[in-house]
């Protein structure tokens, strides 16, 4: 897990998650913390083992950690932040370590994490998909009546 504890380490990681939490210190939804990226990494990293994907753990939790690394920059500029994330995490992922192959895998997930169509039939896409919704609970949230997501896309049970 050496390349991940890189990640965690890293600048851009660090300054991204700095920024990401004064912009979303008030913010009574979901939040996209440490908290929430290790949720995803090892619910994903759970579907990795269950389902027999041949998906090394620090490639599922490089991809996990660096999902929603573009959301500030969607607070700030607009930019869907699967869009923005893409663009943040190629430079983090190279300078930690991961090798052009395994750079589009995760990059394809972060950029296909939003919807199960933009995921399509890619492995690591797919369970990033269903650990970030799967890690919400959205049965258990003080602000579930005034949440705005759509009730197909809210997380009312324990799936892993």
């Amino acid at each position: 897990m050496e390349r991940v504890n890189r990640i965690i380490q890293h600048e851009v990681f660090i300054r991204e998650m700095k920024k990401l939490s004064r912009l979303e210190r008030d913010r009574m939804y979901c939040r996209h913390d440490i908290d929430h990226l290790l949720n995803v990494a090892r619910l994903a990293y759970i579907a990795v083992l269950e389902e027999g994907l041949p998906i090394r753990k620090d490639v599922v939790y490089g991809a996990a950690l660096l999902h929603d690394i573009g959301r500030a920059s969607q607070y700030e500029t607009g930019m869907p932040h699967d869009k923005a994330g893409v663009l943040i995490a190629e430079t983090v992922l190279t300078d930690c370590g991961f090798d052009g192959e395994e750079c589009t895998q995760i990059l394809e997930a972060i950029g296909g994490h939003r919807s199960k169509e933009a995921a399509g039939d890619k492995p690591l896409a797919k369970v990033l998909y269903e650990a970030d919704k799967g890690s919400r609970a959205c049965f258990a949230c003080r602000a579930q009546e005034s949440c705005n997501w759509p009730m197909e896309r809210k997380n009312y049970s324990v799936k892993r």
